[in-house]
Parts: C-alpha cells; sequence; structure tokens
C-alpha cells in the first residue's frame, strides 16, 4: 500500500527567499568589486606599492611593521614618508626606532617637527636613533633640542646628537659642542642648579671634535687646540681635534699641530701634517 508524504510548504518558501536574496547581494558584491578595482587602477605603481605598506602598519606583528617602513623607507618618496609618520607613535619602541629613518623624504622642517618630540622618549634606542635621523634633516629648527641630548644620561644618545649638530652645522651648536670637548669646562648646565660634568666618554668626544671641524667656526679653535695638546685623552680624540683645526684653517692653531706632528702616534702625527698643510693651503689662496 503506498503512504502519501506531505512536504512542508516552509521549506521552498525558504528556499526560495535564499536564492532572491542572493540575487540582491550579487550586484552590490560586484559593485564593491568594481570600486575596489576602480580606486586601484587610479593609483600608479608607487601609490599602489606605499599602499601596501601603509595598511601593513596596521599588522599586529611587530616584525611586520618594522618590514613596512624599511620598504618605505626605501622608496625615498615623500609619500611614503608621510605613510610612515604614524610609526612614529607606535607602541613598541623598534619600530618607533625604525620610522625615525623612514620620514626623512619629507621636507626638512616637516620632518623635523614630527622627529623632535621622541628626543625625550623612555627608551635609549629610539632617542639615539630619533638624533641621528635628525641630524639628516639638516634643519636648524632641530639645533636647540639636540643641545638638550648632549647632557643626556645614555652615552650613545649625547654621541648621536653629537653626530647630528655637526651634520646641521649651525654655529649655535659650537659653543655647546665646544663645552662637550673641552672637560676643564664640562658642559653648560641644561637646567639651573643643575652640576655639570666633564664628558669622559670617548665616542662623545670624538663626535663633537668632529662635528666642530664640520661646522668650522673659528669659536671652536680654543677648544679644540686644548683637546689636541691634551695628552691624558685618547690618541684618536686628538686626531679628530686635529682634523677639525685643519678644517678650520686658523693659523693661530699652527704652534699646537706642530707639536702635535712629533706625537708618538703615526695617525695623529700624520693627521696633523695634513691639517698644517691645509692651512698653509688657505692662507696662500687667501686675500693678499
Amino acid at each position: 500500500m503506498l503512504t502519501y508524504q506531505r512536504r512542508s510548504p516552509i521549506l521552498p518558501l525558504i528556499a526560495l527567499l535564499v536564492v532572491v536574496l542572493e540575487l540582491m547581494a550579487a550586484p552590490v558584491v560586484s559593485a564593491r568589486i568594481s570600486q575596489d578595482s576602480t580606486i586601484k587602477q587610479g593609483l600608479t605603481p608607487v601609490q599602489l606599492e606605499i599602499e601596501k605598506h601603509r595598511q601593513l602598519l596596521s599588522s599586529a606583528d611587530v616584525e611586520d611593521r618594522r618590514h613596512a617602513l624599511v620598504r618605505l623607507r626605501a622608496m625615498h618618496h615623500p609619500q611614503a614618508s608621510r605613510a610612515a609618520q604614524a610609526a612614529l607613535n607606535d607602541p613598541s619602541p623598534i619600530v618607533r626606532a625604525t620610522a625615525a629613518a623612514s620620514v626623512l623624504a619629507l621636507p626638512p622642517d616637516e620632518s623635523a617637527a614630527g622627529l623632535i618630540p621622541l628626543l625625550s622618549d623612555k627608551d635609549e634606542f629610539v632617542r639615539q636613533q630619533v638624533a641621528y635621523a635628525l641630524g639628516q634633516t639638516r634643519s636648524s629648527s632641530a639645533v636647540a633640542p639636540l643641545v638638550e641630548r648632549l647632557s643626556d644620561k645614555k652615552d650613545s644618545v649625547r654621541g648621536a646628537a653629537a653626530v647630528a649638530l655637526g651634520e646641521i652645522a649651525d654655529a649655535t651648536a659650537v659653543t655647546y659642542l665646544a663645552a662637550v670637548l673641552n672637560q676643564q669646562a664640562g658642559l653648560p648646565p641644561a637646567k639651573k642648579g643643575q652640576k655639570s660634568k666633564p664628558e669622559k666618554n670617548p665616542f662623545v668626544l670624538r663626535a663633537a671634535a668632529h662635528s666642530l671641524g664640520q661646522i668650522r667656526n673659528r669659536a671652536a679653535l680654543p677648544a679644540l687646540i686644548l683637546a689636541l695638546q691634551d695628552e691624558s685623552i685618547e690618541d684618536d680624540v686628538r686626531r679628530e681635534a686635529a682634523w677639525a683645526l685643519g678644517r678650520i684653517g686658523d693659523a693661530s692653531a699652527i704652534p699646537a699641530l706642530q707639536q702635535a706632528v712629533t706625537s708618538r702616534d703615526p695617525y695623529l702625527a700624520e693627521t696633523a701634517q695634513e691639517a698644517l698643510r691645509k692651512i698653509s693651503k688657505s692662507r696662500s689662496s687667501g686675500p693678499m
């Protein structure tokens, strides 16, 4: 005996409703795909590359964010640097430090404005990398903040600040760099009531001497001559002082350089001799 099984009328209605909804959604999905394609078609290959790495800056993975910043820096493009600016506020210190060099394709004052606040970052490496980056901007707006970092508690930050000031080559930094080099004077205190301490770190001293040579201002002569004559400091610091005196090219340095020519350190003697040649050439080519 055959039995008749009734089918529920609800099931076909649900199936029909699903089909209708899919048909209604299809144009929307298609429109989104078309819109995304249109946006991508409107971007140049460079802009597409920047956008790809900009999106990676939102990754939860620190290495992804660092890699994106390295790629943006390698593009040497203002838009790439502008995309990298957001990473200056990244919660990871290593990402902030990487971002410092990734914003340098912007106009100097603009990149400096974004970097300067990070000179007060809690992380030593961030402050160091930001100082180096500010030197590359060559922006005079960074001079005063970098001078403050010459009294940083960390040697690496003080050294980076001294290097950066030489790259910027602003004469207003000479007094402070000379004070770093001249251990008898010490660094002028950044705050009232704060005791100044003579700089003892060789790297910081070398950087200060080299930067004074880059700036080439006669106001640095006394500190450089004292450093050259001071046999208690390391020879490589004295070599930088001799090199800087040659760069400045002032005849008042001749006696100290002549004395250094007889130094037991052959490299110092050679550097002093080269400095004397530069001064002699400078004097002979100068106005009569």
